[in-house]
Parts: C-alpha cells; sequence; structure tokens
C-alpha cells in the first residue's frame, strides 16, 4: 500500500502545453443536481472547470437552469428532459451528485451505463440506486471510478465490521470488476485492485455536505484530460485534500466549506508542481 503524497503526485501530473488549446483538455459532461439540490452540481461544476478540464456540460433540469448559469456562466448546459442520444461525443461523464433516485433518475442512470463505452464517475444518488440494482455493477464500462464512503460501500457489498476488512474487501472488488475504487475516508484509499494508494492531504473540515461533489467534479476534469483512470482518481483525491488543507489556514476545521476548497485548487496545483 502506497501513500499518496506531493512526489507521486508531481510525477502523475502534466503541465499545461502553451500550445494548446480547449479543445486538448476534454470535453466533460456532469449530469447533477435536482429540483431544491442544485448547490451539488454548482459544486461539482466549479471543481471540474478549476481542475483544467476544457470544456463542461452539466446536465440538470430545465426548470434550475437559471442556478447554474447564474452562478457558473463558464459551463454549458443541457437537460434532463431533452432526448440523451449525444453522450458518446463527450470525454468523460461523471454522474450522481445530488440527481435523486426516484424512478427517472433510475432510468437515466440505466440509460449511461448502457450506452456510454468509457469510464464513468460514479458517485452519490447513482451508488445509492446501484445498490437496488447490483446486477448493473457488471455492466459499468472497464476502468470506471465508483466513489462511495463507508455506508454507501456497506450499502453495495454488504457491511463490514471493520475499516481494515472494508477495505480488503474494496482492494479485491476493484480488481475483479476492473474499476476504480476511490473508497472516500480519513485517509481516502484508491485503488485498481492491483495498485492501492491512501491519501496524505485533507482534514476534518471536509466532514461536510459538498466535499464528495466536489472531488467527483474534480476526478471528471482529470479524465477529460486524458489521465488513466487510476492516476486520474489518485490526483483528484490529493489536491482535494491539500485544497482543504491550505483553505484551513484561513478558516477552522468548523468553518470549511467545499467553496472554500474549490477556490484553494489553483494554490494546490501551484504546490504540487513545486
Amino acid at each position: 500500500m502506497k501513500k499518496i503524497t506531493r512526489t507521486i503526485a508531481s510525477q502523475l501530473l502534466h503541465p499545461r502545453k502553451k500550445e494548446s488549446h480547449k479543445g486538448t483538455y476534454g470535453h466533460s459532461l456532469l449530469i447533477a443536481g435536482s429540483k431544491g439540490r442544485m448547490g451539488a452540481a454548482v459544486i461539482a461544476s466549479k471543481a471540474c472547470l478549476r481542475s483544467g478540464t476544457g470544456l463542461l456540460t452539466t446536465l440538470i433540469p430545465r426548470e434550475e437552469r437559471i442556478i447554474l448559469q447564474t452562478a457558473i456562466p463558464e459551463a454549458m448546459l443541457s437537460f434532463r428532459e431533452n432526448k440523451f442520444n449525444t453522450i458518446n461525443n463527450y470525454d468523460v461523464v461523471g454522474i450522481g451528485p445530488a440527481i435523486g433516485t426516484d424512478q427517472a433518475s433510475e432510468k437515466l442512470l440505466k440509460t449511461v451505463i448502457d450506452t456510454y463505452h468509457k469510464p464513468l464517475v460514479i458517485d452519490a444518488d447513482a451508488i445509492s440506486i446501484i445498490a437496488l440494482n447490483k446486477n448493473w455493477l457488471t455492466k459499468l464500462p472497464v476502468g470506471s471510478i465508483l466513489t462511495p464512503h463507508v455506508k454507501e460501500f456497506d450499502r453495495l457489498f454488504g457491511n463490514h465490521h471493520a475499516d481494515a476488512v472494508r477495505i480488503k474487501a474494496a482492494i479485491k472488488i476493484a480488481g475483479d470488476k476492473k474499476i476504480i475504487m476511490v473508497l472516500k475516508g480519513p485517509h481516502t484509499l484508491v485503488t485498481d485492485g492491483k495498485d492501492s494508494f491512501t491519501n496524505t492531504t485533507g482534514n476534518a473540515g471536509l466532514a461536510k455536505g459538498g466535499s464528495g461533489d466536489a472531488l467527483t467534479g474534480i476526478i471528471t476534469a482529470f479524465l477529460a484530460q486524458a489521465y488513466t483512470p487510476l492516476h486520474a482518481a489518485v490526483l483528484a483525491v490529493y489536491l482535494h485534500g491539500m485544497a482543504a488543507d491550505i483553505a484551513i489556514k484561513e478558516q477552522s476545521l468548523e468553518s470549511l466549506l467545499a467553496s472554500d476548497l474549490i477556490e484553494n485548487l489553483g494554490k494546490a496545483f501551484r504546490q504540487t508542481f513545486l
């Protein structure tokens, strides 16, 4: 088991090329948000754009469009009510933050899993839906990234009486199903079943709603930039935690918001490149 240190992160992180354009860094699709829960879509979208994706489209309910257009004008919008037949035009799809677990959301996730042919980033409500449809796990594209916290992991894969047992299970499941598991916690685990990492950044201020939405956006951005799924997850987890560590210098563990860590992602990138 390796630790994700600045040395490892700096070796994985690619400098931005001078001779490049927005198309060089991929087009992300984030499927997030629902009525009354649009904050998750805003947080994930901001984190995705702050992490370097060239283009971002966020798929949301049409009636909630003003929130996204006002909060983050850099994001393009698509609507859940429209026909969904261009999904493979995107370099990466991240799905789950606050999408809901109703029948419409379940149908949407099933369509994505059945239609999209590249690795998915799956979080939050999307994990809860899969927990009720466990056979869908076998249909996930190879290299897909699941980001459960402890309770979500146990809903998916059964109860585990100790962290060590859960970690061992996560490593085996990732290898067997050919996915990347990001088991979130104080020392987040990232594994593909062969190589496993525990994170060294982050603090208890992240134990708050919105932190996971930001991580989903960051992972999605790195996948869009053609990092391997394992490297995308390792880098995202490290920078997410480092940004929170930087933010805590001006905040407290109690007051830290996901928005604070997003605003400090630039400093986290710079420190990693040192």
